[in-house]
């Protein structure tokens, strides 16, 4: 899918930078966890089940696959509070800045909020 190279590309880049050592096992996990998702994430966007919020999060747009969208919110919430620690900017900033990312990356068809809250499909 047209999705996953840049979001392999943006974990691969987070998690090679310079984290503290007592931080790069978690992130290790987490960066191994995210990729595990990533067909079966694409595959509920393209089903218009999941979309990519203005925050950098998934929501459930249809039907109730929470645990998915769970899942991977929890360790884009933890990958955008290392980043924020490591760049001084707070975890929102990097969330709503990846969220511009993740839409311009997404395949057409893909549901999207634009910054203004109104749901979109790309």
């Amino acid at each position: 899918m047209k999705t996953i190279f840049p979001r392999l590309l943006f974990i691969s880049a987070l998690l090679l930078g310079a984290t503290p050592p007592t931080h790069a096992q978690d992130l290790g996990a987490i960066r191994a966890r995210m990729e595990q998702r990533i067909g079966q994430i694409d595959t509920l966007k393209t089903q218009g089940v999941l979309g990519e919020n203005n925050r950098g999060f998934l929501e459930v747009r249809s039907g109730d696959d929470q645990g998915v969208a769970a899942a991977e919110n929890a360790d884009r919430s933890s990958v955008y509070a290392a980043l924020a620690k490591k760049t001084g900017a707070s975890a929102e900033a990097v969330g709503k800045a990846r969220a511009k990312q993740i839409a311009a990356a997404s395949a057409k068809g893909v549901w999207v909020q634009l910054e203004n809250g109104q749901w979109t499909k790309k």
